[in-house]
């Protein structure tokens, strides 16, 4: 947002709201600004750009003897430039001279009085392209004339014009690639610099001729300049432009406006601020006068557009905007174009309202109405893009035709030009969060978008149309030709919020009094009530953020002066934090499949549902997004494990040939509550092993993926860990989607005793197909909750002093057992022969076996480690243990010891 402080000046000055913005000069307001209103990105002054450059007058004006297109002119600078070469007031011939005081009869020249033909030197002057302010102001005469060289068309004797001196920026230049004058022949005659534009000025795109500042199109409403007095002076110009980052104001739309600006810059300094008579919420509504034109609104978006406000003003003149309003638009970054357009810009950025006029005779039988955009419709809108809108989008229209995009940018259609003759200005509402989404949508961030996604107040709309006509109608002519409409759904009245001083002060660490919170609130039009110490607080209709008591303390703390707020330490409790265990586990977690080799990744925790559709779940189970940060994040995810797959054939594209990745996160299912009603977060860990190198030799993937499950397992004191086969597995509801991206033959169900524990396996066929995985994928997925149930953590005991015994033992089995089975016969047996004796022992895999042609039979090597607390063991006690466990082998499982 930049804020013209000539501007803020000249708000106070007309309406008496305050007083001076800058009383101790532009640091000290840079300074507050940046410490209770918002962070100041750039100081710009605009009154550098226009040193050295002053009002002349033309007091002769001859044809060019070797150009037909320029013309000679000696000028008048009042003696305020020195070092310029001059032509002496002596060689000016009687005939031809024109007074300085302008004293020009037609057809005959005044005789010079003996004063104004002598040649005084000139008084204090400056260096050298500098301007003597004294001496503008009061015109001294100087040793001569200055000899410029016009090539512009509207050149002429009597003219006062801006000259710009030798050894002085062109304006439009001074922020690009700075261009210098100089005194040079052109056709053989000396030019001392330049008698320039609006666009050499960098006022306004008009290059057609020089500027003339009497100009009756220019309406310059101080008229009465001397020769010599600086440009800056003259126009306005020396101010100040402060640059304030628009972050700052995200829940402050008054704060887009300069009468917003004003009053908190008077807030901020302590003083009484007062809005101008004509901004209210009630104003009075004139009548039409003379024949009417009809207007007719139709509002068929009440809740998006709450307030719509249009009349209708004819006969007016569209041309070139005075001066002044111009110079005010250029210097916050604005365009001129028109009279008509460049007012409503002005009340714009005035009061952070945007305003829109349509060319009326243009706009079918005088009908607007509001309403959302159809399928394929499109609009050609200001600057000529042709854009297709979308079903979401708010459009004027009329006749059937899309003549607007509702809150952000008119359309060419109902442009207004030199040709308008009738007006209708609208001033209306519309819902901020439309306005985002439609901004973004076709790339229009415009200024009256910008203000708009700040949810604008409606209860300005009706003073500000007001204020709009009333102001046309004094630039541009014309007269009200229609009734105001004001088509209003509003629901929302003014803010009441009650706060105690108590609360306030507890917040910012102060002793402030209720008459001193009074006070500051007051300052900026707040209307606050005290009973004891309580505070009825009602905020102004433009205050939309105010709610809730912390808004208050807010601001309260912000006009008081957060630098003013005690610099004091909160007191520390030293006692421990308690130990958060979920978070604990986790942490336990990754150390260890961290330290197996894997690597940790975080996905989102939305997909796209394409990748739904491809793992084979139901996308009718998965949450849908309906404000989604992109197309590619419209679901939440029903599992782990897709993510993960998704970033396997990346990873190998990028030369990653082996791999473990594991992820931590949590998963959504509709239809799946907790405790309290409300979807449940389910806490899953997956882990997805691929190696695009890996050939049949290394056995199946699933082996793998069991292992770390194991590994982890183990780590985590889970002692029990039983795998089932998925399609024999009896699954919790929460878990059947996420089994949609296993192989059911190649995939179990883990289990430590009755608690589910996950999924282990290979991914579906189909999906390794959709995500290219190489043969070799692996894959799991497990509960945190169960593993955190099922481990019992770790569990420490003393190392034996006496050496272990090993023994290895083969038993021939029936191939319907799987080594699993064997594992927990051997270790039952085991456990229940060493208990007592007193034995400590331990059963490992150590190979299986089966050859071929033998499918009945394959050979299971199991390591039996033996050990005793308060003795050395001999081989024979271990032979013993071994025979026990073949006889029993055989007996209960038809093997053979080999």
């Amino acid at each position: 947002m930049k804020v013209s402080v000539n501007w803020i000046r000249e708000i106070n000055k007309k309406y008496q709201c305050s007083a001076d913005p800058m009383p101790n000069g532009i640091d000290d307001l840079v300074e507050k600004i940046g410490a209770q209103l918002g962070a100041v990105e750039k100081v710009i002054d605009v009154g550098k750009k226009y040193e050295g450059i002053v009002v002349a007058k033309v007091v002769k004006c001859d044809k060019h003897p070797n150009a037909d297109k320029l013309s000679l002119c000696l000028i008048d600078d009042g003696g305020a430039i020195k070092d310029v070469k001059r032509v002496p007031w002596q060689q000016v011939t009687r005939a031809s001279a024109v007074s300085v005081r302008g004293r020009v009869a037609e057809g005959t020249v005044e005789d010079a009085t003996e004063s104004e033909q002598r040649s005084p030197e000139a008084e204090n002057v400056p260096k050298h392209g500098r301007v003597d302010g004294s001496a503008g102001k009061q015109a001294k005469r100087s040793s001569g004339l200055v000899e410029v060289v016009c090539g512009a068309p509207n050149v002429s004797a009597g003219q006062l014009v801006v000259w710009i001196p030798p050894g002085v920026t062109v304006p439009s230049t001074y922020d690009k690639e700075p261009f210098v004058l100089e005194a040079r022949e052109i056709r053989g005659k000396v030019s001392n610099g330049m008698i320039a534009s609006m666009k050499e000025l960098d006022l306004g795109d008009d290059h057609e001729g020089i500027l003339v500042i009497e100009d009756a199109k220019f309406k310059i409403q101080n008229s009465n300049f001397k020769p010599g007095t600086p440009l800056a002076e003259a126009l306005g110009l020396n101010d100040y432009v402060i640059d304030i980052e628009n972050k700052m104001f995200t829940h402050r739309p008054d704060c887009f406006g300069m009468l917003g600006i004003a009053r908190e810059i008077a807030g901020i300094q302590n003083q009484v601020f007062k809005s101008p008579s004509w901004y209210k919420q009630k104003v009075e509504i004139s009548k039409p006068r003379g024949s009417g034109l009809r207007l007719t609104i139709k509002n068929q978006l009440p809740k998006l557009v709450p307030r719509f406000c249009a009349v209708v003003i004819r006969d007016v003149v569209v041309a070139q905007s005075p001066l002044w309003l111009q110079t005010y638009l250029s210097r916050v970054g604005i365009r001129p174009i028109n009279n008509i357009v460049d007012l409503t810009n002005f009340l714009m950025y005035e009061t952070s309202q945007p305003l829109h006029a349509y060319d009326y005779d243009k706009l079918a039988g005088g009908s607007i109405e509001t309403r959302l955009a159809k399928a394929g419709e499109e609009l050609v809108v200001l600057g000529g893009k042709k854009i297709e809108l979308s079903k979401e989008d708010i459009v004027i229209a009329s006749g059937g035709k899309a003549i607007g995009l509702g809150g952000v940018m008119g359309g060419v259609s109902t442009e207004v030009g030199e040709s308008t003759k009738n007006i209708a200005i609208e001033v209306a509402n519309f819902d901020m969060n439309s306005v985002r989404r439609t901004a973004m949508t076709h790339g229009l961030f415009t200024d009256a978008a910008t203000r708009f996604t700040k949810n604008q107040s409606s209860r300005q709309n009706l003073a500000v149309i007001v204020k709009a006509m009333a102001d046309i109608m004094s630039l541009a002519g014309g007269r009200q030709a229609s009734p105001i409409i004001d088509d209003k759904h509003l629901k929302r009245g003014e803010q009441k919020v009650g706060v105690s001083v108590d609360f306030i002060n507890t917040r910012l660490g102060e002793q402030l009094t209720s008459m001193q919170i009074k006070k500051l609130l007051e300052n900026v039009e707040f209307k606050v009530e005290t009973s004891g110490e309580t505070l009825k607080i009602e905020a102004p209709f433009w205050r939309t953020d105010i709610e809730i008591p912390e808004d208050i303390v807010e601001e309260v703390g912000r006009l008081y002066g957060y630098d003013h707020l005690p610099l004091k330490l909160p007191s520390r409790d030293l006692t421990p934090a308690e130990l958060n265990r979920h978070l604990a586990f986790k942490q336990q977690i990754r150390e260890i499949l961290s330290a197996a080799g894997a690597n940790e990744v975080l996905t989102y925790s939305f997909v796209h549902g394409s990748l739904i559709a491809k793992t084979g779940q139901d996308i009718s189970k998965a949450f849908h997004i309906k404000n989604a940060l992109s197309p590619d994040l419209q679901h939440y995810r029903l599992s782990l494990t897709p993510s993960l797959l998704e970033k396997v054939h990346p990873n190998i594209k990028a030369g990653f040939d082996a791999f473990s990745l594991f992820e931590i996160g949590r998963t959504h299912v509709r239809g799946v509550l907790d405790q309290e009603k409300l979807p449940a977060e389910l806490d899953r860990l997956a882990l997805v092993i691929a190696d695009k190198r890996a050939n049949q030799s290394r056995g199946a993937p699933f082996y793998q993926a069991k292992h770390y499950a194991l590994y982890l397992a183990d780590k985590l004191g889970i002692g029990e860990f039983i795998s089932v086969p998925l399609p024999e597995a009896d699954l919790p509801a929460d878990w059947y989607q996420a089994a949609m991206a296993y192989e059911p033959a190649r995939s179990a169900a883990v289990f430590s005793g009755a608690v589910f524990l996950g999924l282990v396996g290979e991914p579906s066929a189909g999906l390794r197909s959709n995500l290219k995985l190489p043969a070799y994928t692996a894959q799991a997925e497990l509960d945190l909750a169960a593993l955190a149930q099922a481990g019992f953590g770790a569990v420490y005991e003393p190392l034996n002093r006496y050496p272990s015994l090993e023994q290895d033992i083969t038993l021939k089995v029936p191939a319907k057992y799987s080594y699993a089975q064997v594992l927990d016969f051997v270790s039952n047996v085991l456990d229940k022969a060493s208990q007592p004796a007193g034995y400590q022992g331990s059963v490992g895999p150590l190979d299986i076996f089966q050859k071929s042609g033998a499918k009945n039979h394959k050979n299971v090597t199991l390591r039996i480690v033996m050990s005793h607390p308060e003795r050395t063991l001999i081989t024979g006690e271990v032979n013993k243990l071994l025979d026990k466990i073949a006889a029993e082998a055989k007996k209960t499982l038809k093997a053979e010891r080999i």
